[in-house]
């Protein structure tokens, strides 16, 4: 996997303008957790290795609805076929990646999963 530089404020600077057009953009849009880190972006190395690069990571975390990771995912015309789901126990979350003006964002809601899909577990 390649990576882009990051030893420096200055590689996250795509991924700070990425973030003010969003939020100017989709100000009427849930609040999320932000984290400004390296996501997959799309783009592949000479060896067809996926590329980290300095993106923006939109965190909801809701015990009991998805809807707020919904509404972003529908703002960004993101296809729901594409949205991965990965369980762990009694906790899931749904995971998504796009591009937003050259920069990858990465969309990820968090949510307990109800009992009854538990397999026993509490």
């Amino acid at each position: 996997m390649t990576t882009t530089d990051t030893t420096t404020a200055s590689a996250q600077i795509n991924a700070a303008g990425v973030l003010l057009a969003l939020f100017t953009t989709h100000s009427d849009l849930p609040a999320s957790r932000i984290t400004s880190e390296r996501v997959v972006a799309d783009e592949r190395d000479a060896a067809g290795a996926p590329v980290l690069t300095e993106g923006l990571t939109l965190g909801f975390h809701c015990s009991t609805s998805l809807a707020d990771f919904e509404q972003w995912r529908q703002a960004l015309g993101l296809d729901p076929a594409g949205v991965d789901l990965a369980t762990t126990g009694t906790f899931a979350w749904l995971d998504v990646t796009t591009t937003y003006a050259g920069t990858p964002i990465r969309l990820v809601g968090y949510f307990e999963l109800p009992e009854a899909a538990r397999g026993g577990e509490r």
